[in-house]
């Protein structure tokens, strides 16, 4: 276990020279410190694209969620990179392509992933120096290529949405031979000089992995990807970072499932919460400095609500995730302002 001591002063806690504070305000960056970011830990919202989370994606942002997740389509049914849930042919979800604040939360929603991302960018420029953000995108088919839907089209899509909003995968390796090899080596930039980032990470869906013909996945495909950029010396126009989805307990995952020369650019590890904390030596990826994101928090025995819990349920739940290495840990919680912008220490 990793456990921190803290002492609470107000609505904040200290703990070795880092802030940590619960806000309501998601526009503020609100913890300093030299911390890594891999040493904190925030809350994240599952599914924060739906009507039923948040009215407007801009709500979502605002909520000091740490991460914020979106669900695409790619496949020959509907035309472009859709966003919903269990729509593959519509976009089902609460962004607008916002071309300036006040467009936020107003005209049509039900827009694609270029819209999606249009509204961060155009919150971000509203909120400089806003507090570090994961997008996690779920790829519910996986990418589709042969449509113009791959991964060199993807971050095409994010260059020209997000730009310089996003932390890149060339920007944590600076001059190591890998994102493997950069995290051991230095670890992650602390959470001030992540300040006013997107830091998107890349998961199979659900659909992509129950789909006999289809025999690369997401996490495969965009690994691959990011060795072959290395390679031709391109990998700044990478933009996001694949992960290991589930956990697994007994050593290096990435050993059964991958081929040795993508094994190096995983660093992102993303899966059930009770499994990491019932199951798995999280040591082992916190002192290698991985991102560790534990989804359904509220699982983690005894179980709490995974949409309604009370503050002090959520808040025991996020500490104790803490205590166990999560960079992010996420529900349903979008009740709770006060819990979604907590930073923990772990």
């Amino acid at each position: 276990m990793h456990r921190s001591r803290m002492r609470w002063l107000g609505g904040a806690a200290a703990v070795g020279g880092v802030g940590v504070l619960v806000v309501a305000g998601g526009a503020r960056a609100v913890e300093s410190g030299p911390a890594a970011y891999s040493a904190s830990t925030s809350v994240g919202v599952h599914n924060a694209y739906l009507q039923s989370a948040f009215p407007y994606f801009a709500d979502a942002l605002d909520s000091g969620a740490g991460m914020l997740e979106i669900d695409v389509w790619t496949n020959f049914f509907g035309s472009g990179w859709r966003v919903g849930h269990d729509s593959p042919f519509v976009n089902q979800n609460n962004c607008v392509g916002a071309g300036s604040p006040d467009e936020l939360r107003s005209g049509d929603r039900d827009q694609s992933l270029a819209a999606c991302l249009t509204d961060i960018r155009t919150w971000h420029d509203a909120n400089p120096g806003h507090r570090p953000i994961q997008l996690k995108l779920e790829l519910k088919d996986g990418f589709a290529d042969n449509l113009g839907r791959g991964p060199a089209a993807f971050d095409a899509l994010v260059e020209q949405t997000l730009g310089d909003a996003v932390f890149r995968p060339a920007d944590l390796t600076g001059g190591h031979a890998s994102l493997d090899a950069a995290v051991t080596a230095d670890g992650w930039p602390s959470r001030d000089a992540l300040a006013g980032k997107f830091l998107i990470h890349l998961i199979p869906g659900t659909v992509e992995q129950g789909n006999p013909f289809d025999n690369l996945w997401t996490d495969v495909e965009y690994g691959r990807h990011l060795r072959d950029l290395a390679a031709a010396g391109e990998l700044g126009s990478a933009t996001a970072f694949p992960a290991v989805l589930r956990a697994e307990a007994g050593g290096d995952p990435r050993v059964g499932r991958y081929e040795e020369s993508i094994r190096p650019w995983f660093v992102v590890f993303d899966g059930d919460a009770d499994v990491f904390v019932e199951s798995v030596d999280t040591g082992w990826y916190t002192d290698r400095n991985y991102l560790l994101v534990m989804t359904n928090a509220h699982n983690v025995a005894p179980p709490i609500s995974g949409t309604d819990p009370t503050e002090r349920e959520a808040l025991d739940r996020v500490r104790q995730l803490a205590d166990s290495g999560a960079a992010v840990a996420s529900s349903d919680w979008t009740g709770l302002p006060s819990v979604l912008g907590t930073v923990l220490p772990h």
